[in-house]
């Protein structure tokens, strides 16, 4: 178990959230966590049923949190309905917690096609073959692959018109740090009248 760290209080963090984010993601980073850029990612649809599962942060800049996708995915559909969503990194070697509220909109033509770029083939070929969140059983799957090997065989994939990003701006973000006794500390961000951010501790 790491060292109990210093106490985080309000007047202790970055005025700005994503500021404040980026240090701790570096400090996971440079302690060795495991999959630092890994989130978990909660839609719900235009009723609320609420779905979640774990992607990759992308890209992360003024504009808020980037994430990559299937945009016919299920959750997709969800951002579609009801583009409201949560982000929460676990860092356990650190004994930290990031939450993340706020409105999702689209990332441009362009940045997505920045990074679909930057993949490896066999992601672009399996973004091609894979119809997200249907029922597939393997030999379709697999077959599916093999045409869009057989299809693209003289070029790299290009960037598929269902695929793209998506980026979370922040209405509200909580570092949280665990303290012994569970008695953790927790510092959240939320939007004043005028843009700016208060800062303000959380009950355990």
């Amino acid at each position: 178990m790491p060292p109990t760290p210093k106490p985080l209080e309000p007047e202790s963090v970055e005025r700005d959230p994503i500021a404040q984010f980026r240090r701790w993601y570096d400090e996971a980073v440079a302690g060795g966590v495991a999959q630092p850029d890994a989130m978990t990612l909660a839609t719900a649809t235009a009723d609320g049923a609420v779905s979640a599962r774990t992607v990759l942060l992308r890209g992360l800049d003024e504009r808020g949190f980037a994430f990559f996708t299937n945009l016919e995915s299920a959750k997709g559909a969800e951002l579609a309905a009801n583009p409201r969503a949560a982000l929460v990194f676990h860092w356990r070697e650190q004994e930290r917690q990031v939450r993340v509220v706020g409105t999702v909109g689209r990332v441009d033509d362009a940045d997505a096609a920045r990074y679909w770029e930057s993949r490896p083939r066999g992601h672009r070929v399996s973004a091609w073959a894979s119809p997200q969140s249907e029922v597939v059983n393997r030999a379709e799957l697999e077959a599916r692959v093999a045409e869009v090997e057989a299809r693209f065989v003289e070029q790299d994939p290009p960037l598929p018109p269902f695929w793209g990003g998506y980026v979370l701006s922040v209405d509200e973000l909580e570092c949280w740090q665990g303290r012994p006794d569970r008695l953790h500390d927790r510092v959240r961000y939320r939007r004043d009248r005028l843009g700016g951010w208060i800062r303000e501790r959380l009950a355990p």
